[in-house]
Parts: structure tokens; C-alpha cells; sequence
């Protein structure tokens, strides 16, 4: 998201108002160089299936986002927790299929179980 700074003029009597931007968290915002920062690193990372629960990713607080590629002709089970089952997991990659976290979200451990053990997740990790 751009922000742009801007003086507001009331119609009435056209004197200026004084007007901060604040971001989320109620910081002033005080550079309009175009946005935030991106993040520098992405670390790629191959998992190899398993039809028992492995770990995708450890707990990381600066993790800022996470793509999981399902690079296999089984489904994948992920779970935001150290443990995925069959039963118990947060989201279901189809085969061959891939998933996205939110930016800026879940930051712990994700690990994973599929139906079948053939191939593997390929998984980038975006940090600051």
C-alpha cells in the first residue's frame, strides 16, 4: 500500500489542517519514499513426502511469508503445529498444487503429512 502526504483545505475558509498518517500500529509515518521495505531473504527448502508427519518449517519470528509447492501426485496435510495427522491439520495442498501464506502471519512451526509417500514440498520462506 502507498501512502501520499497531502495538505486538506477546508472549503469553507480555505486555511490548511495539519494532518498525520499513521500506520497500524499508530506510528507516525513520516517517509514517502513509495512503501515499506521489501523483505530481503528467501530460503528454499525440499522436503521429501512422508505418510507420517515431518517438519516443513520451525518456528520463525521473522518470517514474514510462506509458499508450500506440493510437488508430488499425493495430497499434502499442513499443519500449524509440530505435528500434522490425517485428522488434524490446517489447510490441504492437492497434488501438485500450492499454497500461500498471508503476509505477515502465522510465524511458528508448519509441518506436514501426505497420503502417500512420492515426492516432496518445495517451500520458500520469506524473512526479514
Amino acid at each position: 500500500m502507498s501512502l501520499i502526504a497531502a495538505t486538506i483545505r477546508a472549503l469553507t475558509n480555505a486555511r490548511a489542517l495539519d494532518v498525520s498518517v499513521v500506520d497500524a500500529a499508530g506510528n507516525q509515518i513520516v517517509n514517502f519514499d513509495g512503501g515499506p521495505t521489501p523483505p530481503p531473504n528467501a530460503t528454499l527448502t525440499t522436503v521429501p513426502a512422508s505418510a507420517t508427519s515431518v517438519p516443513l518449517l520451525a518456528s520463525n519470528a521473522n518470517r514474514r511469508q510462506v509458499f508450500i509447492h506440493n510437488d508430488s501426485n499425493a495430497d499434502l496435510k499442513i499443519a500449524f503445529a509440530a505435528t500434522a495427522s490425517d485428522t488434524a491439520y490446517t489447510v490441504l495442498i492437492p497434488r501438485n498444487g500450492q499454497w500461500e501464506s498471508s503476509l505477515n502471519g502465522y510465524t511458528g512451526a508448519i509441518s506436514g503429512i501426505w497420503f502417500a509417500a512420492v515426492g516432496s514440498a518445495r517451500i520458500t520462506e520469506v524473512t526479514n
